[in-house]
């Protein structure tokens, strides 16, 4: 199977609950790079797969400004797909949440 979409920027919270349900390698399965964000990485807490990519955030006034309404992680994966050419990125903010 080819996959269709090549890089993806994920937040802590998918590879949560990914990990909860046994499923983490989906991503791997559907994307050909899985990227986050050290915050993300230090949020999430364990050792992530070696097929996820940790990139750090060039813009660091861009993530900084981005951290005044949103969590670090999720600031981080933002800023990071502003720099990275990027399929997807996968948050869980809903509109109005801060």
């Amino acid at each position: 199977m080819q996959k269709e979409y090549k890089v993806v920027i994920t937040d802590t919270s998918c590879i949560i609950i990914l990990q909860k349900i046994d499923a983490i390698e989906l991503l791997k399965g559907v994307f050909s790079t899985v990227i986050t964000t050290p915050e993300i990485a230090n949020e999430y807490g364990l050792p992530l797969p070696k097929w996820i990519a940790i990139k750090p955030v060039v813009n660091i006034g861009l993530k900084n400004e981005f951290n005044q309404y949103l969590d670090p992680g999720e600031a981080s994966a933002i800023a990071l797909a502003s720099e990275v050419d990027c399929d997807f990125l996968i948050l869980d903010v809903t509109a109005g949440e801060e």
